[in-house]
Order: structure tokens, then sequence, then C-alpha cells
């Protein structure tokens, strides 16, 4: 005879390992960026962080210029997405030192309980299951 399943008690289980899982790592990482200082390497070009915003300018005065340009729009579009590119290529993500213990409970609690969600949030009933 098989136990029937709880899934609202599997999803918050799932949900609450993975909320104190994720807590508990992203208090250990710190975050680090190099952006406004100094030059950016790109396909192995150093540039001057500053020069990046350069096509965000000239995508502004054309808007300004001539408003329903579709080249204004897509060198704006552009400008901005070459600033958030650069952000994020020169973000710097480090984690220090820490037990093997810490590293082992937090991939059990991330990875479970994402799991637990998983298994509450996309598993059908079994075969097996049918009501009589």
């Amino acid at each position: 005879m098989k136990k029937e399943r709880n899934e609202l008690l599997e999803f918050l289980g799932g949900l609450s390992m993975l909320v104190v899982g994720l807590f508990l790592f992203t208090n250990k990482v710190t975050v680090q960026t190099s952006f406004f200082s100094g030059t950016l390497a790109i396909g192995g070009v150093n540039i001057n962080s500053g020069l990046v915003i350069i096509p965000l300018i000239i995508g502004i005065v054309l808007l300004f210029a001539r408003p329903h340009s579709f080249a204004g729009k897509l060198i704006t579009g552009l400008g901005l997405l070459i600033i958030v590119v650069s952000v994020i290529a020169s973000t710097t993500i480090r984690l220090p030192r820490i037990s093997l213990y810490e590293w082992i409970l937090y991939l059990v609690l991330i990875f479970g309980g994402l799991g637990l969600l998983c298994r509450a949030l996309f598993a059908g009933k079994d075969k097996g299951d049918k009501e009589q």
C-alpha cells in the first residue's frame, strides 16, 4: 500500500530549502565591478570605459533630431545594450574560503529544494494512483 503524497508540503518544503540555501550562499558571495575604473577589454582591444557611452549619446541625438527614424532607435538600443553587456562583463564574483561542509550544505539546500519544487509542480498522477 502506497502512502499518499502531500504536494503542498513538498512545495513549501522545497521553497523554504531553496530560499534558505540561496540566502546563505548569497551572504558569502562578494560582487565587485571594475567598469568605472579604467579600461575594458573587448575582443582583445582595450577601450576606455567612458567611450562605451558614445553610441548611446549618438542615438539620443538622432532620436531628438529625427524622432521617427529607425536608425536613431536602433543606435540608442544598441548603445544601451553595449553598456549593460560591458558592466556585466566587468563584474567579478568571488566566493571566499569556506569549508566543505558549508559547500555541501549550500548545494543540498539549493538543488534539493529545487528538486522538491519541480516534483511538486511538474509531477503528474502516477498510473497506479487511479481512483476506484
